[in-house]
């Protein structure tokens, strides 16, 4: 069974997401006046060929920046306008150009532009491509705000992909004239969906190291990436990973619950940015992954749920017992409801008793524990062979 949701990605059952690329959304555009803006954005998908592509959109923040000073999670974004969106041909090198002659309108109730309300979840129409084999697929959109403040939402995190922005409405323009390489602006659909029927839908849902950031641009080192090439196209992968993401967002039971919801199997890896930035204790942390399982098996009791232990992030002193509390009852007496425990700790931690450290080898520098893409080929083979072990 799946759940009831209209404006979720189970009302189209029979398109899988085409990339295991992360749009979640941290960070809500802020502005001192209205403006028009063209974003476009190279993904490569899990398969090309000829597709059917459609495309979904919330348009709410996901997860808190930071302390919440400028974007909190579930908060809705303001109104704002689509003037014109295109997918077309990237080419085999993402240079802000696409393929003359190779741009589809993408098209919303049989219009080409629409306006988007406050908080609102809504599809594009189906659009048809072409896409060679190795090709990038490349989304532009023009965007105009509609008065001064917050409008839209996006991720504010390090690049995975390349993308470029421009002034103006520029979405129809097959040059790169007018844009410049974007940094740490992602401004995409929250789900881009093709044409697929899959044996199972699977959600990954975490924060930026689910999301896979400080890995190498363009090259999908990071696990979710890894996984979903393993898996294979018989399965859909929909990550959701957001930087600075936390379990405390999810467990509001907002927008970002609500993505995770829409999955036959949840893979949940939260809890970093708990114990670092949210200052959570143990008890609080485990309370609030019980209510986020909880929740969903409310909503669509056939889901699974896998719950994996928190990842090694160099935690000291009290964050370090939490870290090691937390991951106990992980292991030892899991929340009601998960179905599956997966311990990504034990692939990434150094040998005990460090094992609240990660390998230096698998931080993205040697200040930063973010894993690296080595990091996201040791965590994909342990699931991998794990997951076919038990699914």
């Amino acid at each position: 069974m799946n759940i009831k949701d209209n404006d979720g990605v189970l009302s189209q059952a029979d398109y899988s997401s085409a990339t295991a690329v992360s749009a979640a959304a941290n960070y809500i555009m802020n502005t001192a006046e209205p403006f028009t803006h063209t974003y476009r954005t190279y993904v490569r998908l899990r398969e090309n060929g000829s597709l059917t592509l459609k495309f979904w959109h919330s348009n709410s923040v996901d997860s808190t920046w930071d302390q919440g000073q400028e974007a909190t999670g579930s908060e809705p974004g303001g109104e704002w306008e689509i003037e014109a969106a295109y997918i077309a041909d990237g080419g085999l090198v993402p240079d802000g150009t696409v393929t003359p002659g190779s741009q589809v309108a993408v098209t919303f109730a049989g219009a080409g532009s629409r306006l988007v309300a406050p908080g609102e979840c809504f599809w594009s129409d189906a659009a048809e491509l072409e896409l060679p084999e190795g090709h990038f697929l490349v989304f532009t959109w023009t965007i105009r705000t509609l008065k001064p403040g917050k409008s839209f939402p996006y991720n504010v995190e390090d690049m995975l992909v390349s993308g470029y922005d421009a002034e103006g409405s520029l979405a129809g323009n097959e040059t790169a004239e007018g844009f410049t390489e974007s940094e740490k602006l992602l401004v995409a659909p929250s789900y881009i969906g093709y044409k697929k029927q899959v044996a199972k839908k699977l959600v990954f849902l975490g924060d930026s190291i689910t999301q896979g950031v400080r890995t190498e641009k363009n090259a999908y080192t990071y696990w979710a990436a890894r996984i979903a090439e393993g898996l294979g196209t018989e399965y859909g992968l929909w990550n959701i990973g957001s930087g600075w993401g936390r379990a405390y967002d999810v467990a509001t039971d907002g927008p970002w619950l609500n993505k995770a919801k829409q999955g036959d199997e949840v893979l949940m890896v939260l809890g970093v940015n708990d114990l670092d930035i949210g200052k959570r204790t143990a008890d609080e942390l485990i309370g609030d992954l019980t209510h986020i399982i909880a929740r969903m098996k409310t909503a669509n009791p056939a889901a699974a749920v896998i719950l994996s232990t928190v990842p090694p992030f160099n935690f000291a002193e009290e964050r370090e017992t939490y870290w090691r509390a937390v991951n106990a009852v992980i292991r030892n007496n899991p929340p009601a409801g998960v179905d599956r425990v997966f311990d990504i700790a034990a692939v990434l931690s150094e040998p005990s008793p460090l094992e609240h450290r990660i390998r230096p080898e698998y931080m993205s520098n040697e200040f930063d524990p973010h894993p690296n893409g080595h990091a996201g080929k040791a965590v994909a083979d342990a699931f991998l062979a794990w997951y076919g072990q038990t699914k």
